[in-house]
């Protein structure tokens, strides 16, 4: 609906005037990476744009502890947008807000404080961190249960693919929001499904992605569908991913790209992967946060598992794109081992944080990976020097909790808080009784 992108006050108050806006709903996202927020009437917004809106975040999961609940919230004019399944007859718009304490110091533990800050790290070294994420998910009929609703495959048309008039409608809300969709196609396993985000500045891109899972959601709601971010929500079919396309530019100039080098890669991205690589480990807890991630992190499922990468290899953790002549801006890398229901934020700070060490350390990058990873042996592997990425939460956070990068790109608050909170969600997952374990030994035992 709103075709220009306000940049001031001012500007945001014209578009409330023109399209009559009635509610604007004040939207942040909570340490776990669920998206939180308020509505305020169009008169209170020129109080909201001045000296942001109080709120109480005590009861916002890593936000404070009961005694030091006050926060504000204060709204980003570059992120209005009009949300297209509300009321045509009161318009309703949405902002992004950045969360301060009532002395006006930025709030350590907000994500989006977070992300910002290792931005501004990037931006001291001279570059701009750009991600373009694909997003997978899949549709059920409801949330209780995980009926497919079609046999379809990897770009399957109708009639296989029944829910694509829900997923063109969920594209089309995008774009009235003002973000760019490159590509949506049915994915490789039934009823799963995929829209892929034109790629932008990496805050941007992390707001779009909060915005993505949302609009998902809300279409397919309407549509009495069920939209689902869940990494691995069936056994025995591929899981859902959410592979991050990166790069860093130099002003208008790709830093990744070098013309005479076998790949066309610069030193720049050999160090970046090469920071990647080495930090895997410390950052999989933030990339692949839910103890369900690790179902989807096996052999077998197209899930990368092996810390490697390669030009052509699907299997490894990291995949550089063939490069097509006179289209140097798009060198990129892809780092795919990261899942749509992680916070976006802290993943691409952590990805950021890792590669900028590369670069900052000079890392050798190892040779690529040209076979299939997953068809080599334990030896081979070993052999090749390649090691594998966490298989558990557990394991996960044990490698998160001795990194100083994540430590440092994280801040110490949200830090402590999310090694306390994985550790929980754990704790309580291990002592479930699942029906596999019913199935398997109640008969027998």
């Amino acid at each position: 609906m709103t075709k220009m992108k306000p940049k001031t006050k001012s500007e945001v108050m014209k578009l409330i005037k023109k399209y009559k806006v009635r509610y604007i709903r004040l939207w942040f996202t909570d340490v776990l990476g669920f998206l939180k927020g308020f509505t305020i009437t169009v008169d209170e917004l020129p109080r909201a744009l001045g000296d942001g809106m109080g709120f109480d975040g005590s009861s916002i999961e890593g936000f404070a502890r009961i005694e030091e609940s006050d926060m504000i919230a204060r709204p980003d004019t570059t992120t209005f947008a009009i949300l297209p399944w509300e009321s045509k007859e009161q318009p309703v718009a949405r902002m992004f807000c950045d969360i301060y304490m009532p002395d006006g110091k930025p709030f350590a533990a907000d994500p989006r404080y977070v992300l910002k800050k290792n931005l501004a790290h990037a931006k001291k070294m001279g570059f701009i961190y750009y991600v373009g994420p694909e997003l997978e998910y899949f549709y059920f009929n409801n949330p209780k249960n995980t009926i497919v609703l079609d046999k379809g495959g990897y770009f399957d048309l109708t009639p296989l693919d029944v829910a694509q008039n829900v997923r063109n409608e969920t594209v089309s809300a995008l774009e009235d929001l003002g973000i760019i969709v490159e590509y949506s196609h049915h994915e490789v396993a039934s009823s799963q499904h995929e829209i892929d985000l034109r790629y932008s500045d990496a805050l941007s891109m992390a707001d779009n992605v909060m915005t993505y899972r949302l609009v998902a959601k809300e279409i397919a709601q309407a549509k009495g569908l069920h939209a689902t971010f869940m990494p691995k929500p069936v056994f025995g079919i591929n899981g859902s991913g959410m592979h991050t396309h990166q790069s860093l530019f130099k002003g208008a100039s790709n830093a990744f790209f070098e013309k005479k080098d076998k790949f066309h890669l610069s030193k720049i991205a050999k160090y970046f992967i090469a920071g990647l690589l080495k930090h895997a480990p410390e950052i999989t807890s933030v990339t692949n946060q839910w103890v369900n991630s690790y179902k989807r992190l096996v052999p077998g499922y197209e899930a990368p598992v092996y810390i490697c990468w390669a030009q052509m290899n699907r299997s490894a953790l990291i995949r550089v794109p063939m490069y097509k002549p006179g289209k140097e801006k798009s060198t990129r890398i892809e780092y795919r081992a990261p899942d749509p229901a992680c916070n976006p934020y802290l993943a691409f700070s952590v990805m950021l944080a890792a590669g900028l060490e590369g670069i900052e350390k000079s890392y050798a990058l190892s040779e690529s990976a040209n076979d299939n990873i997953y068809h080599m042996t334990e030896e081979q592997r070993e052999r090749a020097k390649i090691k594998s990425l966490p298989e558990d939460l557990l394991e996960a956070i044990k490698v998160t909790e001795k990194s100083e990068l994540v430590r440092k790109a994280l801040g110490e608050d949200l830090f402590q808080f999310f090694i306390r909170n994985k550790k929980l969600e754990w704790d309580e997952y291990k002592a479930q009784v699942t029906q596999y374990e019913v199935n398997k030994y109640l008969p027998i035992l």
